[in-house]
């Protein structure tokens, strides 16, 4: 990692580079729209926002949008209340408790939780589960509360068999789900009780199965990262560099963002950001330099603050100016 800044320092200076800073809505305009309704307590411009972007096309940004807005979760409370049969109301609480239930937990080692945080993490999760299958049952076509009962479900600990079932149902409403299939790799890293040969297994299986040009060649890069993450100093440099460690990194890249059929669209920024940084772990300069060009220095949370998560952009600045991106 000391390599990589002082790389940086002596490589990244240079005049034309974009202004690097977090984009919070992942390159998505309307996000930062409905975040900022939310923010007001808006309901009516919330609700305009969300039903003009059909499940069809994928809503769980904009759903995580606002439900990453601290206080959402009293004005929706009331917006449930006076809207006992409507779905939208419900989902929107169910993701908003789902963060919500995060923050209690916060990022802390569970040995370092105190009975009170457990309690309160568990409670939000609940109590976002009976909303989300509320809205499911309601709903049957949506694919948004099966992503999020993902979510929930890992918090929750629920067993493989129930969340390999989740995972299943979101996947039948939109096969190519990216944040399906994020949510599911997360489930089967070490970390939450897989392996990392399980991980890679199903990253792999997930993006070559997609037709070429897809969103879902990101999950080998993740699934390389978190492999680098799990391992301690010096043997995470080893690992990620290895030949056939970058021939895969190539290879998925190929099969997605190099792609004459790649289109950016919806999650297209995410996934630019995430080659970068694995590319750059990798020591592949000129495929690295390619991705954060394609940036444009708009920096996504993810994956950067696997490497600074007060500050995203300061990583993706230093990781940029090793490559001379």
């Amino acid at each position: 990692m000391a390599l990589l800044r002082n790389l940086g320092n002596t490589l990244g200076r240079w005049t034309g580079r974009p202004v690097a800073h977090v984009d919070k809505g992942s390159g998505d305009p309307d996000a930062r729209r409905v975040r900022e309704a939310a923010e007001a307590a808006d309901w009516a411009t919330v609700r305009d926002v969300l039903e003009a972007r059909p499940e069809s096309e994928d809503r769980t940004g904009l759903l995580w949008a606002v439900g990453d807005v601290a206080g959402t979760e009293r004005w929706i409370a009331d917006v449930v209340a006076a809207n006992p049969q409507a779905p939208l109301p419900r989902l929107v609480a169910a993701v908003r408790h789902i963060s919500w239930a995060w923050e209690a937990r916060t990022s802390a080692p569970a040995s370092h939780m105190s009975r009170e945080q457990f309690e309160l993490f568990h409670d939000r999760l609940a109590t976002a589960e009976t909303w989300l299958y509320e809205v499911a049952e309601r709903e049957p076509g949506w694919t948004s509360p099966w992503y999020a009962l993902q979510a929930t479900g890992r918090g929750l600990r629920v067993g493989p068999d129930v969340a390999r079932r989740r995972f299943e149902a979101t996947v039948r409403r939109d096969p190519h789900h990216l944040g399906a299939h994020q949510q599911r790799l997360q489930q089967v890293c070490e970390k939450w009780g897989g392996s990392h040969e399980e991980m890679h297994a199903f990253a792999r299986s997930s993006a070559f199965a997609a037709p070429g040009g897809t969103l879902l060649g990101q999950l080998v890069a993740v699934a390389h990262l978190e492999h680098w993450l799990a391992l301690d100093s010096g043997s995470d440099s080893r690992y990620i560099r290895r030949p056939e460690v970058v021939a895969s990194l190539g290879e998925a890249a190929d099969h997605s963002i190099r792609h004459p059929d790649f289109v950016r669209g919806r999650g297209w920024l995410q996934v630019y950001n995430t080659f970068a940084m694995a590319f750059a772990l990798a020591g592949d300069v000129a495929s690295a330099r390619e991705c954060f060009r394609a940036t444009e220095g708009k920096v996504t949370e993810f994956p950067w603050y696997y490497v600074d998560g007060s500050d995203p952009a300061k990583a993706y600045k230093e990781y940029r100016g090793y490559t001379g991106g």
